[in-house]
């Protein structure tokens, strides 16, 4: 049976960069392709001597793509559907840059209703997605680092685990499965020769989680987080991102993610970790 992985997402958020990054990984890839022509590529793909790892991006009914996967499973094939997200505002400057016409121009007023509407007939597939991903905020280097992480593996079904930290006034990570607010630790912010740093700082480190109050917290967290990633991953789960947020993401955020993370491996669970807004956004 084939490891499949479903693109699909808003259009502008980079559906196409994704299936280069796959592809570079050692997947076939079919771009754009309409989703009454899946199993067809499907069926082929599965003959003796096919495809093992098949990609597959999907074009404008991609809003129809969930009973093709549900089949698909079915049929025993190992299926991943990869989400791309973003935010109007990022979506409306890339079009605006590129002047490509949106696939919904001719069901809405302006670009503005285009998106909206493809992000509402969307909405039940982003809710099934295995994998999100909110490019607002991605380069392609970033976007890439991402799909490597999710996808360059040895194919065993394990849980992927991601950490990132995000700052409360820049908004929520739209990517995210757990979400932790860290603002009662005490603000290295507020300690004037502390705030020019980071979390990475050692010196910014031992102030966050020296404190009893993160001690007790991350025990306790840790601990919490350990007993449901198993339920995750029973459930058919194959990627779990926890978001650590502060107020500007540079430093409880960033250090207690780290720590996390330190505490994950030392347990023997695998993760990554990533920090949106360590280089600060106003």
């Amino acid at each position: 049976m084939a490891e499949i992985v479903i693109i699909t997402g808003l259009s502008g958020a980079g559906r196409s960069g994704a299936a280069a990054v796959l592809e570079d990984l050692g997947f076939y890839v079919v771009d754009n392709l309409p989703t009454s022509l899946m199993p067809i590529i499907v069926d082929l793909a599965s003959q003796p001597g096919g495809i093992e790892r098949l990609a597959l991006v999907s074009g404008r009914q991609h809003a129809d793509v969930l009973p093709h996967v549900a089949q698909m499973r079915a049929d025993g094939h190992r299926v991943t559907i990869v989400f791309l997200d973003s935010s109007t505002p990022v979506l409306v400057q890339r079009y605006d840059a590129t002047r490509r016409r949106h696939p919904y121009a001719d069901d809405a007023d302006g670009l503005l209703e285009a998106i909206e509407h493809e992000r509402e007939r969307l909405q039940r597939v982003k809710e099934q997605a295995d994998l999100i991903i909110d490019t607002s905020d991605l380069n392609v280097h970033q976007l890439k680092e991402k799909l490597v992480a999710a996808f360059q593996h040895d194919g065993s079904p394990t849980l992927q685990v991601a950490i990132e930290s995000f700052g409360y006034k820049n908004g929520l990570p739209l990517d995210a499965d757990i979400v932790m607010d860290v603002r009662f630790l005490p603000n290295p912010h507020w300690e004037e020769h502390l705030r020019p740093l980071t979390g990475h700082d050692p010196t910014v480190r031992d102030y966050v989680l020296e404190r009893s109050i993160t001690s007790a917290f991350l025990d306790q967290f840790e601990a919490m987080l350990v007993g449901v990633l198993p339920a995750y991953q029973a459930e058919g789960r194959s990627y779990l991102t926890i978001a650590i947020g502060c107020t500007g993401g540079r430093h409880r955020s960033v250090a207690v993610a780290e720590e996390l993370a330190r505490r994950f491996a030392a347990r023997g669970i695998a993760s990554r970790t990533t920090h949106r807004d360590v280089g600060g956004r106003g």
